[in-house]
């Protein structure tokens, strides 16, 4: 990759939050944060329905998105491994998205379930602002999860999982006056879930999460400028319609909040802006929560421009071919993420693909990070291995 100082190392790894920085007519005020990678969808199915995730039928995948739906899996082992490349459409190759999932039930009402993502930056040549070389580095992130589940009752679940997190964006890189570490953090997840679906086939799936909620993480041995993770509220729904004993649709909808406190409004004087600056790093974690809903400058008009939407649908035939399309819409204010995806599936056997693709959009610094990028996932239901035999 091209020389780049550490500056731009950061401003990489948060491309997925802020996409536009550019002048508009409506004030930007983009709500950012630490370890964006746990933001990216890290499951090629949910890719290909605009990010959909809280309330869609159970998978492999259902520790990313809510815990609380695997007790109520079919399967009763299956793991999953999806590759997503990142910055593609850029002409880069070592930048990527791996994640890992997998779940095992220890009978009918409980189940434990592990994850483990982790994201390269590729490798990175660092100088300061006045060109003098610092050294070579791969900056790379990495969240490792466990967690528990069960069901409360034949339509309600419920679960809880704890997160290791380990950011290296620069190593310990010296020589601009500061010196740099690996941040850590450690998070947990609550998560609930309601399946309404009847015999049938036909009705209506529910869920909440609340991820990320954890301690801040550093990069420096200054304490007062630690960087909140993305914690975050997520609300969504699920329809499903059984056509016939072959032919299936489901249409959803996900809601999510950052719990996050909304950067001030500058003012231009320095001793003021420092003061803003001051009261939002140093405030604490858990008030950082609550406050979030309500701490928009401009009040309650603004915080409702802080909701990401995720519409996705999927058809499924016999429960082995799969055809899927969503839309990610995020206000122009606070990120301006707005794409249509695509997305295929097949089970045969013990194995499951799944691929999806980013319909490109936007130009410059509004251009997806995803755009023209197929990414898939391979599933392995072992479960079934065990009964053949």
């Amino acid at each position: 990759m091209k020389r780049n100082t550490f500056k731009l190392a950061a401003i990489v790894s948060l491309l997925m939050g802020v996409h536009s920085l550019k002048a508009q007519t409506d004030t930007i005020n983009v709500v950012t944060t630490a370890v964006p990678f746990l933001r990216i969808s890290p499951d090629a199915r949910a890719g290909g329905m605009g990010d959909l995730g809280v309330a869609t039928t159970p998978d492999v995948s259902s520790p990313f998105f809510n815990l609380a739906k695997t007790p109520f899996a079919e399967k009763n082992f299956s793991v999953g491994l999806t590759y997503t490349p990142w910055l593609k459409d850029l002409g880069l190759n070592d930048v990527y998205l791996l994640s890992l999932a997998g779940y095992y039930k220890l009978n009918e009402d409980e189940a434990l379930a592990g994850s483990v993502r982790y994201f390269s930056l590729g490798n990175i040549q660092f100088t300061d602002y006045s060109g003098i070389d610092l050294g070579e580095a791969r900056p790379r992130e990495f969240g490792v999860d466990f967690g528990y589940s069960r069901k409360l009752s034949d339509q309600i679940g419920i679960g809880i999982a704890l997160r290791y997190i380990n950011s290296n964006l620069a190593g310990n890189l010296a020589g601009t006056g500061t010196t740099y570490k690996p941040g850590n953090a450690f998070a947990g997840d609550i998560s609930f879930f309601y399946t309404g679906i009847n015999e049938a086939g036909n009705g209506w799936n529910f869920g909440a999460t609340l991820t990320n909620l954890g301690t801040k993480v550093g990069y420096t041995n200054d304490a007062t400028q630690k960087d909140y993770i993305p914690a975050n509220l997520g609300l969504g729904t699920l329809y499903t319609r059984t056509i016939d004993e072959s032919n299936k649709i489901s249409f959803g909808l996900d809601i999510h909040k950052l719990l996050v406190p909304t950067p001030p409004k500058f003012t231009g004087v320095e001793s003021v802006d420092a003061d803003l600056a001051a009261k939002y790093r140093s405030k604490s974690v858990v008030s950082s929560w609550f406050s979030s809903f309500g701490d928009a400058p401009d009040g309650f008009k603004e915080e409702l421009k802080e909701l990401q939407f995720s519409l996705g649908t999927e058809y499924s035939y016999n429960d082995q071919f799969f055809v899927r399309a969503g839309y990610f819409y995020e206000d122009k204010t606070k990120g301006n993420r707005k794409y249509f995806t695509v997305g295929l599936g097949v089970k045969y056997n013990v194995f499951g693909l799944n691929f999806s693709y980013l319909v490109p959009s936007g130009s410059g610094v509004n251009r997806n990070p995803l755009s023209n990028t197929l990414r898939f996932g391979l599933i392995f239901d072992l479960d079934d291995m065990g009964a053949e035999q």
